[in-house]
């Protein structure tokens, strides 16, 4: 779920807050480093709907230095150190979609998954939120490449036909919280 601009320093001296599967904090690692060597960290995802219960997704900038043009959840991203999941998923939401809403936790799992273009490896320990939006989106252009609001059923068909296009955590969060919702 890293969701930074390519080439930017600012963001590449980021670290992630590395973590055992029990979601205890070990230290802390440069955001590239962690992603090359596949340690595990913590990670914040967000999923938002309107109030005709579509999803908003958003396909990641073309400047993304892994992952790039996928499509994903409405947002993804690291807490910093000594910042909640809470707080992340309410500063990520406002950096990346430019609005604020009310956000919920829903649940949270760990997964792996190697970007075959980069080689670069997402381990995470996921926290999984919710929020609901009615209105106009101004994304941020440097995190975001297009969004767009999609019906949960078409958005399953389309990753039936065309896995590819979507990220491997979106899938997953799909998977697992598709289980809690029914």
């Amino acid at each position: 779920m890293l969701c930074i601009q390519a080439g930017s320093n600012k963001y590449m001296e980021e670290k992630v807050v590395l973590v055992n599967e029990k979601n205890e904090v070990l230290g802390t690692m440069p955001k590239m480093e962690a992603h090359e060597k596949g340690v595990l960290h913590r990670a914040i995802s967000i999923l938002i709907y309107n109030k005709e219960g579509e999803m908003l997704i958003q396909q990641r900038a073309a400047s993304k230095y892994h992952w790039p043009l996928i499509w994903s959840n409405a947002v993804c991203s690291h807490p910093r150190e000594n910042e909640s999941f809470q707080e992340a998923a309410e500063r990520r939401l406002n950096e990346e979609l430019n609005i604020n809403c009310s956000l919920k936790e829903v649940y949270n799992f760990i997964y792996k998954a190697e970007d075959e273009l980069t080689g670069l490896i997402e381990h995470e320990y996921d926290t999984v939120f919710e929020g609901r939006f009615d209105g106009e989106i101004p994304f941020n252009p440097e995190e975001i490449a297009s969004i767009r609001w999609i019906a949960l059923g078409d958005l399953i068909q389309e990753i039936k036909h065309e896995p590819e296009k979507f990220s491997f955590w979106f899938k997953e969060i799909l998977k697992n919280y598709m289980s809690i919702k029914i």
